[in-house]
């Protein structure tokens, strides 16, 4: 498959006369159907919490390792026209770096982001989380997101899935679960911002518990890195990846995402609130 623009050149930023950062949001990132336009649906929350990360190291030229992503969509960008990312720096240091971003389109206000950077410490790791996952040999190449109704951004991602994909009711009368491997369909070597869109690039794990799930928007998003990946933990770019819904009720769905690679170390947290969103009346 050629994919029009990979996540590499959708990170390619030009410079604003102000200092700042712009790029556009490609429609083949959108998070609407891919049988439909990109305009069905709103710019992918992953992509963004991608440029967001991005925007801040380049931006701000960070160098050490990002280890909290903690993102909040405001409004929704148009496809194609130029997002402002303006970063800045809230307070350095020799052990940690605090970072922020705002992302605007013609004055508007699309997201905001905060960012935490630092340098590992020399200390005997403890990792409660390690869980080998199951072989991706031993898993169908077809279980994966096909289709009409798969979105847009999913074509830039290669899925395997353990039991899946369990979307639109699958896991009815079940705990609302979804586990797969991932990588980028380019086979890109897995990174920060490979991580930011991937931890992102599943349907939300409620939608797996009826035949007709309720539409909903992302407000919040946190990810946090625990071990930046190598090809040795994620090689050709592949790690595991587990869904879980959390809470469903009062309007709200929160949802968790956990990372390993294929030795099962912990790479990555995410948890995530979206809003239902208002159901029409006929």
């Amino acid at each position: 498959m050629t994919l029009p623009i990979s996540l590499d050149a959708a990170l390619a930023f030009q410079t604003l006369d102000d200092g700042g950062l712009s790029a556009p949001v490609p429609g083949h990132f959108s998070n609407g159907p891919s049988g439909m336009a990109p305009e069905k649906g709103f710019p992918f929350g992953g992509l963004l919490a991608a440029l967001c990360a991005q925007s801040m190291r380049q931006g701000l030229a960070l160098t050490a390792p990002l280890r909290t992503l903690s993102v909040q969509y405001l409004s929704a960008a148009r496809f194609g026209e130029q997002v402002a990312f303006r970063p800045r720096l809230l307070r350095g240091g020799r052990n940690v770096v605090y970072a922020a971003v705002e992302a605007e389109q013609d004055g508007r206000l699309t997201h905001h982001a905060t960012g935490t950077y630092g340098l590992d410490g020399a200390t005997t790791p403890v990792t409660p989380l390690h869980l080998p996952p199951p072989s991706l040999d031993s898993l169908n190449p077809k279980a994966t997101i096909h289709g009409p109704m798969a979105p847009h951004f999913s074509q830039h991602v290669e899925y395997r899935f353990d039991g899946g994909p369990n979307i639109l009711g699958g896991n009815e009368g079940r705990p609302g679960v979804e586990r797969t491997w991932m990588r980028m369909r380019n086979g890109r070597p897995l990174d920060e911002v490979g991580l930011c869109y991937l931890l992102d690039a599943l349907y939300p794990p409620a939608w797996t518990l009826s035949k007709t799930p309720a539409a909903m928007t992302t407000v919040d998003l946190r990810i946090d890195i625990l071990t930046d990946p190598t090809p040795q933990t994620a090689p050709d770019g592949w790690a595991f990846f587990e869904s879980r819904m959390l809470d469903l009720g009062l309007g709200w769905t929160v949802d968790e995402a956990a990372a390993w690679g294929a030795d099962g170390t912990p790479l990555a947290l995410s948890r995530q609130r979206r809003k239902l969103l208002p159901q029409r009346t006929a």
